[in-house]
């Protein structure tokens, strides 16, 4: 590999880790569930991945699967707690969820580390990038399946409108709850593989910040497909990097760039590509109308009569 690689290999780690965070709460949007809980299962998915490792001698993919198994179900528990909540009012409660964990982990006393943290999460075998490669292909390939035929029009018709779809025979409360297992199975991949690539964990690391960054990668990206978190993790992974030419005012120019592309590119780069190449094919595949008949032959020919 090249020198490049070798220089910025955090920075290829972790825009994979992000897209993992970021899908974790795109497929409940995707789905009209508007929750952050994803976040709350990324932290999980660290703390847990470390305990596992530290405490009890876990493997990797061990590790790996326990906390996957341990978030999907608590992922089913709270989607049975919150399915009566929607709106503002199920993302405020997905926050809490996601605040909660943080104060665990800052009060977990020797088992979380408390406001220090967890180190030393070193278990073998040592993850590799092909290996988080074939996991992130792998989930982006079965969420991308989710998209089209028969599954993608269920999707797209629970969260545009979830009366027509139960009224046709959908069971809108299973998606539902399907949505917060697989965040929870997302969520939890990827703050495992951040864990054990970084070998420590600590409350400062997870958190609300965690929804700020996976919001903003689907805004940006655009929150209609896979696609668009894929470029939304690329971006604001690699941002803040080259934004360090710009020392002390890098916040600012983060938080400006964020804004113009909320503002003018409201469906995410992705979602304006995809409208701009629909509106060109609509151009090329219009049938142009013939042009209307003269209306006034009449006066042509008495203009004719008059000059002869």
């Amino acid at each position: 590999m090249s020198d490049f690689y070798f220089s910025h290999i955090v920075l290829f780690q972790s825009t994979f880790t992000v897209l993992l965070l970021a899908l974790s709460i795109q497929v409940q949007l995707r789905m009209g569930v508007f929750s952050f809980a994803g976040a709350g299962f990324y932290g999980i998915g660290s703390y847990g991945a470390a305990i596992f490792v530290i405490r009890y001698g876990f493997s990797s993919f061990a590790a790996i699967a326990a906390i996957m198994l341990v978030c999907g179900a608590i992922g089913f528990l709270l989607a049975l707690l919150v399915q009566r909540l929607n709106g503002l009012y199920l993302a405020m409660a997905t926050v809490s969820f996601d605040l909660i964990i943080t104060v665990v982990a800052h009060n977990g006393g020797s088992l979380t580390g408390a406001s220090v943290g967890l180190f030393g999460a070193l278990a073998f075998p040592q993850l590799t990038i092909w290996h988080i490669v074939a996991i992130t292909v792998l989930v982006v390939v079965l969420l991308a399946l989710t998209e089209r035929g028969r599954m993608g029009r269920r999707i797209d018709a629970v969260r545009e409108d979830p009366e027509l779809a139960s009224s046709m025979g959908v069971n809108v409360s299973r998606y539902r709850i399907a949505s917060f297992v697989i965040s929870g199975f997302i969520g939890a991949l990827g703050g495992a593989i951040n864990v054990l690539l970084r070998t420590t964990v600590a409350p400062e690391s997870i958190g609300f910040p965690l929804v700020v960054l996976g919001l903003t990668i689907i805004i940006v990206g655009g929150g209609r497909s896979w696609l668009g978190i894929v470029l939304g993790a690329i971006i604001f992974t690699w941002l803040p990097y080259y934004l360090e030419i710009v020392g002390q005012y890098q916040a600012i120019v983060y938080g400006i760039i964020v804004a113009i592309a909320a503002v003018y590119v409201p469906g995410g780069i992705y979602g304006t590509v995809l409208d701009l190449i629909r509106k060109s094919k609509a151009k090329r595949h219009a049938v142009p109308t013939a042009p209307p008949d003269d209306p006034t032959p009449e006066l042509d020919l008495a203009k004719a009569g008059g000059t002869s």
